[in-house]
């Protein structure tokens, strides 16, 4: 009778299959066991879910309590105080990921997506930035936000802090050079290390912070001199917990890896080794993931996309995806890169170097005259890439029509062309959809060769950058309706609609110059789009633009398609850089299940795993933007030390209630003129109008308006400019006084 019992509640789970796929001796599924939990309606003890799911066996037992406990982790369940077993009810527990600020206060970022949950800071004594934890939603404040309190820490990630060490009154202890961490870590007398005041150190968390009680620790490494050269990305690889080192296992399993691609590897493969793809990119870049082709035809082209096989050698379940999962993503710092790879993967054997033959995922995309993709489809293929271009040398055969390498490349300046003819279809394609196309300035550091900032540079973006960036979206879109054909699992990029918040603030602002967004209370990408272009000619475009980028939500990865807003895709994902992004790993195996004849049944990743992915993958791409952001502002911090005193024209591209935030022309390196130095009134913070409005005069200083300023202060540590204004430096504008 109790085989028949357990036969049953076996055959039950919808997830047998795939759980005998991944395991010799399977148990019952994450997915089963909550439905378990959920059916029987009351927590239950370990023994009392063993007896539910009939597991006697010793084996089984031990799998149940490794998969019970992991759910814990994964906020999935919460243990009481009985020992039982709880579902998280989302109404009241939520889990989630602790964000925290310099204030002391923080925030719950649910796993499960939805608002954050405001945590005051006599909750955050005992929590630190980035640990998991299920909260308990307690209310909600005057603005209407979420507010919680701590059930239970499910994760602690702060294991190590780097920052400065400080000795007072006998009392050691490191101030964390990231800001998120407001805790100062004690160190004991005994476990200093030699450590000298004012140095750069690394401590290791012994005792986690309690709500009574500071985080203790032991100085691990002496890192050095604060204003040593390369120091910023030492400290910042360090604050961020970056993984530099290869565990041993990852060694042994890349130690036989040759630097060619075997023949058998080539096996099976479309042989595409005749045709010139090439690659494009940075003059800089060194590893490529993308070779792309084009021809003409009579409907309009064939273009393909080869996308560098990295799955090929990064297999489930091992000590290198391990690796590669922890990492995310590949960091690229003005000084160096903290690669996903190992470099015999990263610039090797993934890498679609010229003149030598590599394996590929490939997607072969047929566009017709008007921009529309009418068939796609994907196939695993051998390539040989037959030119490394860069985007300059690209552009200047194509538009410049440069004769000496227009002669040198003759052979393959035809598919060029016919590529340029296809991203101008697809561009028009785009607008034509609505797409939001910002215009924005990034930058790039010319160093020296001791790591000194030289000059700051803009990145220039010409067509060749354009023809990569739509061959890209283009395959991304397919292998996201690919996904959505097959009705298979998989992890998604999604870039979800404005919060009315924030459209609510947008169209106030909007109505004090006279515009209005289209769309009413769901406006469309589109209407953004119209929105940005009839303001072309105004001069306050830039204002405009900052304003509504700023109302839009930051993109992230999920196993629910949410569609991408500023794109104006329905379905959209990333297959174009495993190299560099763990995510677009996952779905080149999800694109390889599918090649081989799987289904959603069997396929390894259940939508619960793939969500966690998702949300580690978007961790760990924020963490990458924290520390290169760090980087960055520390070289330019560096820049302008001996430049106090000099004057600069700039514009503003922040404003708060301390004061405004100046970008100085052609250095592109911001400061803060603190309100304090607006000297010759009060003034009043409106965040809606983003402007500060003087009390006496009606002075505005607004994001857009000039302003000539002098350089103040710099601060190394804190990593702020500081400037104050020149007399008449500001030309904004006096507040009517209709409005007034």
């Amino acid at each position: 009778m109790a085989r028949r019992k357990q036969a049953r509640s076996r055959n039950l789970d919808p997830h047998i299959r795939r759980e005998a796929k991944k395991y010799s001796n399977p148990i019952p599924s994450r997915e089963f066991i909550l439905e378990t939990l959920a059916e029987t309606g009351v927590p239950l003890t370990f023994d009392e879910i063993a007896a539910t799911l009939d597991i006697r066996d010793r084996e089984e037992t031990i799998a149940l309590q490794r998969r019970l406990g992991a759910m814990v982790r994964d906020g999935q369940l919460v243990r009481n105080r009985r020992d039982a077993y709880c579902l998280v009810n989302k109404r009241d527990l939520i889990a989630g990921r602790v964000i925290g600020h310099q204030d002391g206060f923080g925030f719950v970022r649910p796993d499960d997506g939805g608002d954050d949950i405001y945590l005051y800071s006599r909750q955050m004594r005992g929590l630190f930035h980035n640990d998991r934890i299920v909260a308990r939603i307690t209310g909600q404040d005057r603005r209407g936000r979420l507010e919680g309190s701590v059930v239970e820490v499910l994760e602690r990630n702060t294991r190590t802090v780097v920052g400065r060490f400080y000795q007072e009154s006998g009392v050691g202890f490191v101030v964390p050079d990231n800001k998120r961490l407001t805790h100062h870590i004690i160190i004991p007398s005994d476990r200093i290390a030699g450590a000298a005041r004012d140095r750069i150190v690394v401590a290791e968390i012994t005792d986690q912070p309690t709500g009574r009680t500071q985080p203790i620790g032991k100085i691990r490494e002496v890192v050095g001199d604060h204003m040593a050269p390369g120091m910023a990305t030492d400290i910042a690889v360090r604050t961020h917990d970056l993984p530099l080192e290869w565990p041993a296992a990852v060694l042994a399993e890349i130690a036989d890896l040759e630097t060619q691609v075997p023949a058998a590897a080539m096996d099976g493969r479309v042989d595409l080794r005749r045709l010139p793809l090439v690659t494009i990119d940075g003059a800089d870049a060194r590893d490529f993931d993308d070779a792309v082709y084009c021809e003409r035809r009579p409907k309009g082209w064939k273009l393909l996309v080869c996308i560098a096989d990295v799955s090929s050698y990064v297999a489930p379940g091992t000590a290198l995806d391990a690796q590669a999962h922890a990492r995310g993503n590949s960091v690229y710092f003005p000084d160096r890169v903290v690669p996903m790879l190992p470099e015999i993967l990263s610039t090797g054997l993934c890498s679609l170097n010229p003149d030598v033959d590599r394996l590929c995922l490939a997607c072969e995309l047929y566009v017709n005259h008007a921009g529309q993709v009418t068939r796609s489809r994907f196939f695993e293929a051998t390539m040989r890439s037959h030119a490394r271009f860069t985007y300059d040398q690209v552009a200047a055969m194509l538009v410049a029509g440069e004769p000496e390498l227009c002669e040198r490349f003759a052979d393959l300046l035809p598919h060029l062309r016919e590529l340029h003819a296809l991203y101008q279809t697809l561009h028009g394609a785009r607008a034509a959809r609505g797409a939001i196309d910002f215009d924005t300035t990034e930058t790039y550091f010319a160093l020296s060769e001791q790591g000194r900032v030289l000059a700051i540079h803009p990145q220039v973006r010409n067509d060749a950058h354009r023809i990569i960036e739509e061959c890209m979206l283009a395959a991304n879109v397919a292998a996201a309706r690919l996904f959505q054909r097959k009705r298979i699992p998989a992890l998604y990029r999604i870039h979800e609609t404005p919060k009315e918040e924030k459209l609510s603030d947008l169209r106030e602002f909007l109505a004090e110059l006279s515009l209005r967004l289209p769309g009413g209370k769901q406006p469309t990408t589109g209407d953004y789009a119209t929105l940005l272009e009839s303001v072309q000619a105004r001069p306050d475009r830039h204002l405009i633009q900052t304003v509504l980028l700023r109302s839009m939500q930051q993109a992230m990865y999920s196993s629910e398609n949410a569609g991408h807003f500023g794109l104006a895709y329905s379905a959209y994902t990333h297959f174009t850089s495993p190299i560099r992004r763990y995510p677009d790993l996952i779905v080149h195996r999800t694109i390889k299940h599918l090649l081989a004849g799987g289904t959603a049944a069997d396929f390894e990743y259940a939508k619960p795993d793939l969500q966690r992915i998702g949300e580690h993958c978007s961790g760990t791409e924020r963490r990458a933007d924290e520390a290169t952001r760090d980087v960055e502002s520390w070289l330019k911090c560096e820049y302008m030390q001996d430049r106090i005193g000099e004057e600069f024209d700039g514009t503003i591209t922040g404003v708060n209630s301390f004061g405004v935030f100046v970008e100085l022309d052609r250095i592109y390196v911001d400061g803060l003129v603190h309100i304090t130095a607006l000297d010759n009134d009060f003034y009043h913070f409106d965040p809606v109008g983003h402007r500060l409005t003087g009390e006496r005069t009606g002075t505005l200083y607004r994001l857009g308006d000039r302003m000539r300023v002098r350089l103040a202060a710099v601060n190394l540590d804190e990593r702020k400019i500081d400037f104050i204004p020149t007399p008449r430096g500001h030309t904004g504008r006096k507040k009517s006084k209709r409005k007034a």
